[in-house]
């Protein structure tokens, strides 16, 4: 699975459950058009997502699991498949790649990260660890994780400040810093800035709201800077 994402980019559908995009259907039909469009993997949420995604297509699918209401105070908070039991649950869904967040953050229930990991292992499932920072990519490599994302900087208290744009520089440590595949995700509206991820050494794109979330793509424009 690592193999087949080499230079390629993911598309992540995902929607909220107040949003008109979450019902079945519609994450089905937004999943079938990136996949025509080239999409060379999926990030998709929840175990609905992870089922349809794998029955439909024969490529990568990333799952995660996160709440249905994002609490206010998600910078401080771990919400990506943040137990054993949503870790658990994707693999039991046929996820092939299982997303977690991946910091040194307290986890809910007194969750380890280690153990995360060990049981993506043990299922032959391939384990993704989000990151925020240097520090965390690093220790997450050191804890057995088969690739890092950047998908979590310019979101935590620990990586405030870097949310102008695609955190390249955390993308350049890490490639230059772990031998583990590291992916670019995060405010990715340009085709330019793919282009630039994989020239420092980035395995795979995730890119999410510049495709698949219209309410996003629409406020930018509205709000456009004059």
């Amino acid at each position: 699975m690592i193999k087949r994402l080499k230079n390629k980019i993911v598309v992540s559908v995902q929607a909220m459950p107040s949003e008109p995009l979450y019902l079945e259907k519609c994450m089905a039909a937004m999943m079938k058009s990136v996949v025509k469009g080239g999409a060379g993997g999926l990030r998709v949420a929840g175990v609905r997502d992870v089922r349809n995604a794998k029955k439909l297509f024969d490529i990568p699918v990333i799952g995660i699991t996160k709440p249905d209401i994002i609490p206010s105070n998600w910078q401080e908070i771990v919400y990506i498949t943040p137990e054993l039991k949503d870790v658990i649950s994707l693999a039991e869904a046929g996820a092939d790649i299982i997303a977690f967040d991946g910091t040194q953050r307290k986890r809910p229930n007194g969750a380890k990260l280690e153990e995360l990991i060990k049981y993506i292992k043990i299922n032959k499932r391939v384990s993704m660890a989000d990151i925020s920072t240097l520090d965390e990519g690093l220790k997450a490599a050191e804890l057995g994780a088969d690739l890092l994302s950047t998908t979590l900087s310019g979101y935590t208290m620990e990586s405030q400040g870097k949310d102008d744009g695609p955190d390249f520089e955390l993308l350049k440590e890490l490639t230059s810093k772990t031998d583990v595949p590291v992916v670019l995700e995060g405010r990715i509206w340009e085709p330019w800035q793919v282009d630039r991820a994989f020239e420092l050494g980035a395995h795979c794109v995730v890119i999410g709201s510049a495709i698949t979330r219209p309410q996003l793509i629409t406020k930018r424009f509205v709000q456009r800077k004059k």
